[in-house]
């Protein structure tokens, strides 16, 4: 049987052992996917969990990680940050500085989501100009419907008025992300479900461009059988 890795202990031993790992020919695959690779090793995101695994929740690993600006290190960063110690502080400066949509998704799936309050930083983040700002703010949304068990469908009825509001968005990564939000807010339960439908069919008669491909798409999901069947069960 082979022996367990030992932990990673310090941010620069895993700077290291990412950097052992760094596959530079898979930027290329990253970039057709839109992924910024500026900064990027090449790893995976499977190759960065098996690292937060050996790290465990560490806020001094995670802030010196983020700090260092690779792609995959802040990726990691979120991963293994402790939610209870990221602040609002800290979450803004690290909002301001997402240069992808990857690496904005996995910081509000994995990290943001799971803070004292998201919700306040989907009303802060949705508005904001800054495409990955405002992209942070429905991946938000989107992760909050899929994490968050305990909330009632009030609190995602009172979000549907913001993914109406940056529906007219054309950035690539701003409407995918409404579309995102829109979409996980309609699969969470069938009241929701409907309401996310009434939502998506006045985006879909809209006359923007960006909201009626919001519109349309999302319905095609949120009135499939698949998404029935699986809100009946």
């Amino acid at each position: 049987m082979a022996s367990q890795a030992p932990d990673i202990e310090t941010a620069d031993d895993a700077i290291a052992h990412l950097r052992s790992l760094a596959q530079p020919d898979a930027r290329a695959g990253m970039a057709r996917f839109g992924i910024n690779t500026s900064s990027a090793l090449g790893l995976s995101i499977p190759l960065l969990r098996r690292a937060a695994r050996r790290i465990g929740r560490n806020q001094q690993v995670a802030e010196e990680l983020w700090r260092t600006g690779i792609h995959e290190a802040r990726i990691l960063a979120a991963f293994v940050a402790d939610p209870a110690a990221s602040g609002s502080a800290l979450l803004e400066r690290w909002v301001a500085d997402l240069d992808s949509w990857d690496l904005t998704d996995q910081f509000c799936n994995t990290l943001v989501c799971r803070t004292a309050d998201p919700y306040r930083l989907v009303d802060r983040w949705c508005p904001r100009p800054e495409t990955f700002v405002r992209r942070a703010g429905f991946a938000l949304i989107a992760a909050l419907a899929v994490h968050d068990k305990q909330a009632g469908d009030d609190r995602f009825l009172a979000l549907l008025p913001k993914i109406e509001a940056a529906a007219a968005d054309d950035r690539n990564f701003v409407k995918k992300a409404v579309n995102w939000a829109l979409r996980q807010i309609g699969k969470r339960n069938a009241a929701l479900n409907r309401a996310a439908i009434a939502c998506a069919g006045r985006l879909a008669a809209r006359p923007e461009r960006p909201a009626r491909w919001i519109g349309r798409d999302a319905l095609r999901e949120l009135t499939s059988d698949k998404v029935r069947l699986r809100l009946e069960a």
